[in-house]
């Protein structure tokens, strides 16, 4: 199987989509496998730098490896993209696997029960199937467009919690990218005192399987690559709920990082809203203390100026000016 075809009737797509998390959940419970290996010997493990906070181990790789290894036995002409070897290629037309063999390294290296194998499988670009396996509290969360979403056979549903004072919402904090942290902070200082509180797990797709439980009634973060959200999305949408950017666009899965809203219906209005005023008033406020301290320079060197004595007269003739032909350009300055 590498393409559905496009006149398929929903109950054929819907058999499809049932295979192909039938071949995902054995690829993810190959990867579960090698993570709870990893998890009875962490002392032993070796932390590699992917960047600034990201770690890396020989657990996310033998995971992806036995993971990307069952799919690839049954698709065999699918296109598979995984964490921790894809090299930035756009998604390609027809069937595509997206892997995040451990989402949550950092809370798996010091034994926070807070991680998950995620593969979520795309058609021309469109989520179809999804599966966060979620080894530490055995919970396994699939979803089939059209089919529902699940856990561990039961039905989901988000939240019907409407009032934001009710409300608990889930987030992720910028982690390897410092520049987005006072943004996030007035994103923060904007939600809190309105809701019941504020949950970082630590991994996204495990925050989008709590969304799609409705155990969270909303989730945002600022900067989410594929593998944390290809099989996360599907989860929520198929429980009711939605996704979105920070626009209210419908949430595509672009080959790069990007920021997420998700939640039910009513609090995803409501998180989407108040995140759009925290960044209004985030903004003036830069626009603010930056014309502030263009002001302050403006003052200080005119005082600086006009309080220098004056300069004494040349006591040498001026140096004439070149002729024009030979003078710098401003290239050559």
């Amino acid at each position: 199987m590498s393409r559905a075809p496009h006149n398929h009737t929903p109950r054929q797509a819907s058999a499809e989509y049932a295979a192909l998390l039938d071949v995902m959940q054995s690829a993810a419970e190959a990867g579960t496998a090698v993570v709870r290996d990893g998890a009875g010997r962490l002392a032993s493990l070796t932390w590699e730098v992917k960047g600034p906070t990201d770690y890396l181990t020989e657990i996310d790789r033998g995971a992806e490896s036995a993971i990307l290894g069952v799919l690839a036995s049954a698709f065999p002409s699918a296109q598979l993209l995984g964490e921790e070897t894809w090299t930035g290629a756009p998604i390609a037309a027809g069937l595509s696997f997206i892997v995040d063999p451990l989402d949550g390294t950092t809370n798996f290296l010091h034994g926070v029960p807070e991680y998950a194998v995620s593969i979520g499988a795309l058609m021309d670009g469109i989520p179809v199937a999804g599966i966060v396996m979620h080894g530490a509290r055995d919970e396994v969360f699939t979803a089939t467009r059209g089919g529902g979403a699940y856990c561990n056979g039961e039905r989901l549903a988000v939240s019907t919690i409407t009032t934001p004072a009710r409300a608990l919402i889930a987030t992720g904090f910028p982690f390897n990218n410092n520049s987005d942290i006072h943004r996030y902070a007035a994103h923060f200082a904007r939600v809190a005192p309105s809701t019941a509180g504020i949950r970082r797990a630590g991994s996204a797709a495990v925050d989008f399987a709590n969304v799609a439980a409705g155990r969270y009634d909303a989730f945002w973060e600022l900067s989410l690559s594929p593998w944390d959200i290809a099989a996360g999305i599907l989860l929520v949408r198929e429980a009711g709920g939605v996704v979105t950017d920070l626009h209210g666009h419908d949430a595509r899965i672009p080959p790069v990082p990007a920021a997420y809203v998700a939640g039910n219906i009513a609090m995803h209005r409501w998180l989407l809203d108040t995140i759009a005023q925290a960044d209004a008033t985030y903004l003036a406020r830069l626009s603010h203390l930056h014309d502030t301290q263009h002001t302050t320079q403006h003052t200080t060197q005119h005082t600086t100026q006009s309080s220098a004595p004056e300069p004494a007269a040349p006591q040498v003739p001026q140096i004439p000016q070149a002729p024009q032909s030979e003078r710098p350009s401003p290239s050559d300055a």
